[in-house]
């Protein structure tokens, strides 16, 4: 569970909160017809099975009231997509999108740790935020060709312009995060982590021998020396 602030949590979603699923619709379909750009509408039922499977994020205030929800999409075995990022209208632009797009990437990478996470938006912020996520622009070529989910651009206003470009381009901005171009980085930060204390414990080793070069010569008392050295020494 992430804290956004003193009333927001972000949590994986499950089966007790299914409640939620129809409120979370109908705010989807809200907003797509606010910004003018679609959102593949899904049913309440869809929503709740995503809950249950354990496949979804949402974000709640402390009292119960829904504030967020993303979910998790996946396509031909090595693709995942995370959906429906929604926000209600006033918790937006307090960074709870962030903090849910955080989390659906990382319940997405735990899931499929070898699948490409995409995405497509037209949103600004969403973009900055997959970029930090360390999604890259890509063609609609490096995205999954699965039918059934080109199928769900069908409820967008510019269904008719993907079709006519023959899905090789429209106003959205496809992204995708590859696991195998950033493989070797995560793999420095996981050994970093397992080794830390070795490096932790050299430089503990190294203030000793400057304390103890200090004292040879004569620029700090022996009493300083053995004070700081029995400091440095009981946290070894």
């Amino acid at each position: 569970m992430t804290i956004v602030n003193d009333d927001i949590l972000v949590m994986e979603a499950s089966s007790i909160h299914a409640g939620y699923s129809q409120i979370i619709c109908d705010e989807m379909e809200s907003s797509a017809k606010v910004r003018g750009t679609g959102i593949a509408k899904r049913s309440p039922d869809y929503i709740s099975h995503k809950m249950e499977e354990g496949k979804a994020v949402i974000a709640l205030t402390k009292d119960g009231t829904w504030v967020g929800f993303c979910y998790i999409e996946t396509w031909e075995g090595e693709y995942v997509a995370n959906s429906g990022l929604i926000v209600s209208p006033e918790f937006r632009k307090t960074g709870v999108a962030k903090n849910i797009k955080q989390k659906i990437f990382d319940l997405s990478r735990r899931q499929y740790p070898d699948a490409k996470i995409f995405g497509l938006t037209t949103g600004l912020a969403v973009m900055k935020i997959n970029s930090d996520l360390g999604y890259e622009p890509v063609t609609y070529s490096e995205l999954t060709q699965d039918e059934k989910f080109w199928a769900g651009c069908k409820s967008c206003v510019n269904f008719d312009i993907l079709t006519a470009k023959d899905r090789k381009n429209c106003l959205c901005t496809a992204m995708l995060y590859d696991p195998k171009e950033h493989a070797p980085i995560e793999q420095i930060k996981e050994e970093f982590k397992e080794n830390a204390h070795i490096f932790e414990r050299f430089m503990k080793i190294k203030r000793f021998s400057f304390l103890h070069g200090l004292f040879v010569k004569g620029k700090m008392s022996d009493t300083k020396v053995r004070s700081f050295a029995k400091v440095l020494m009981s946290t070894l």
